[in-house]
């Protein structure tokens, strides 16, 4: 089991674990997350500290969307994951940087567009 406590930017953690996308073996990344409207979903963002790469847990999450699984502390379940677009992306950044600003100053330091997953809890 996964144990929380420590935050990034003020952010709760949640263990992602996806399939490579080249490799097919299991991947895990601890991220931090952002809240939706729904005690069944979340927000990821793929800020990479402001990389000119993507993570690879967002190659992985793009390459088997339905192969994905979250840990928030209390074990392991699948989530579906969908990739942010237009006007509801912006949207969820303008949240991102207000809950955490430190992720406003990653769009300084890249020129991509950095994505925004939204994992849902598949029932």
């Amino acid at each position: 089991m996964f144990r929380l406590g420590v935050k990034v930017q003020g952010r709760p953690l949640l263990r992602l674990v996806t399939v490579g996308a080249r490799s097919g073996k299991r991947r895990v990344a601890v991220l931090g997350w952002f809240p939706t409207e729904s005690d069944e979903s979340w927000f990821i963002v793929g800020s990479n500290a402001g990389s000119a790469r993507h993570p690879g847990w967002a190659h992985n999450l793009a390459a088997h969307p339905d192969e994905v699984r979250i840990d928030l502390g209390e074990g392991e379940f699948a989530v579906d994951a969908g990739l942010l677009h237009g006007a509801d992306r912006e949207s969820v950044w303008d949240r991102v940087v207000e809950m955490a600003p430190g992720y406003g100053s990653y769009l300084e330091k890249t020129d991509r567009e950095i994505p925004i997953f939204k994992l849902t809890r598949r029932h």
